[in-house]
């Protein structure tokens, strides 16, 4: 493959919830995927929507959705009205810099998002907390992040407004330190971007003094989603609408779903190439998809296990990278996409094996 390419369906998920809207108690794990790009909104009340269920979620969801965007929302938590197309997240009322970096190790291996959106310190100013060590946790909670999640890119937003005037003040002090901090962490190597949050909403906006009218949080999404535009693959790529084949470059046979069966457990073969619905992947930057279905690593995979299509569930084993040379590998077990035993004939089934970079794993597009 003479490049890495990413593709996907302009499609979006539709919300199997009632429609009226949709919440969940605290803590509720109802987790959804549509096996797109992992972004995990992170942070307090703020996040969580409080006064406005969804929050800003809501506005950066429709967003991305409507420009044909396939981003699959993650976290611990679950809220939100039924515009909201992907309810999961990570926001927790209430919540001190502190407490979510005593947490953030274990959602992060839960949750493996390519994409964090860090709105938090709100908290640590209202409760009055050891204000002026705030910058300090906030840059060890950076750290915990990238070091958790190296290939994730972390937009770290400045907190918004606060109409008590003196608390508007902390926040300001606050938000000053954050550039500095979001810098040295970049000319570090790390993935790490600064969101002026705070000049994107007025106390004009909030409902309560401390959390954003519904306008308010549109605010809040446009910026979001205005800074996660300017970095490539962090809500992954609009693409084509369609899919392409994968063609094997030691057979000239693409990659097929046989028979068109969907069914999970369905292991692909190898195939005069026809451009049928059969032959057509699309690739989010993470999961392989055709027929509705995710191309699946089985847990525990050793080199010989099948590849197979199963329900998309965004875990580790449907996940996939490309290399420059050609080669598919899988996240999980890290062996990549194999036509079995070199053979180029029709209906050779396709399997995973220790990565070679021989002509049976190397895919080229179509």
């Amino acid at each position: 493959m003479p490049r890495r390419r990413r593709w996907f369906h302009a499609a979006v998920l539709t919300a199997a919830l009632a429609a009226a809207g949709v919440t969940a108690a605290p803590g509720a794990a109802l987790a959804e995927s549509n096996g797109g790009t992992r972004v995990m909104p992170l942070g307090d009340s703020i996040t969580e929507g409080t006064q406005v269920p969804g929050g800003y979620r809501i506005g950066l969801w429709q967003r991305m959705a409507a420009a044909g965007y396939r981003v699959d929302l993650v976290g611990s938590q679950f809220n939100g009205p039924a515009a909201l197309g992907d309810h999961d997240h990570e926001g927790h009322p209430g919540w001190r810099i502190d407490q979510i970096d005593a947490a953030i190790g274990g959602w992060l291996r839960t949750s493996t998002p390519r994409t964090v959106l860090l709105h938090i310190g709100t908290n640590d100013i209202l409760q009055n907390y050891q204000v002026a060590g705030a910058p300090g946790r906030l840059s060890t909670l950076i750290d915990h992040i990238t070091a958790a999640a190296p290939a994730a890119d972390v937009f770290v937003a400045t907190i918004i407004p606060l109409a008590n005037a003196g608390q508007e003040a902390a926040a300001r002090t606050f938000n000053a330190s954050l550039p500095g901090i979001v810098q040295a962490k970049a000319s570090a190597g790390k993935r790490v971007h600064l969101v002026d949050m705070h000049a994107a909403l007025s106390t004009a906006d909030l409902i309560d003094g401390v959390h954003p009218t519904a306008g308010g949080y549109d605010r809040m999404a446009a910026a979001w989603y205005t800074a996660l535009r300017t970095v490539p693959g962090t809500i992954g790529d609009p693409g084509a609408a369609t899919g392409r084949t994968l063609v094997g470059s030691g057979s000239g046979r693409c990659l097929d779903v046989p028979g068109g069966n969907s069914a999970n457990g369905t292991q692909p073969i190898i195939w005069d190439c026809s451009g049928a619905a059969n032959q057509q992947w699309t690739f989010d930057g993470q999961t392989l998809r055709a027929l509705g279905k995710c191309l699946d690593s089985p847990t525990g995979a050793v080199a010989g296990a099948r590849a197979q299509l199963w329900d998309c569930s965004g875990a580790a084993n449907q996940r996939w990278t490309f290399s420059s040379g050609g080669t598919i590998r899988n996240a999980q077990s890290g062996l990549c996409l194999d036509v079995t035993g070199n053979a180029t004939a029709n209906g050779t089934a396709v399997a995973l094996w220790t990565c070679t970079g021989a002509p049976n794993q190397l895919w080229t597009t179509r």
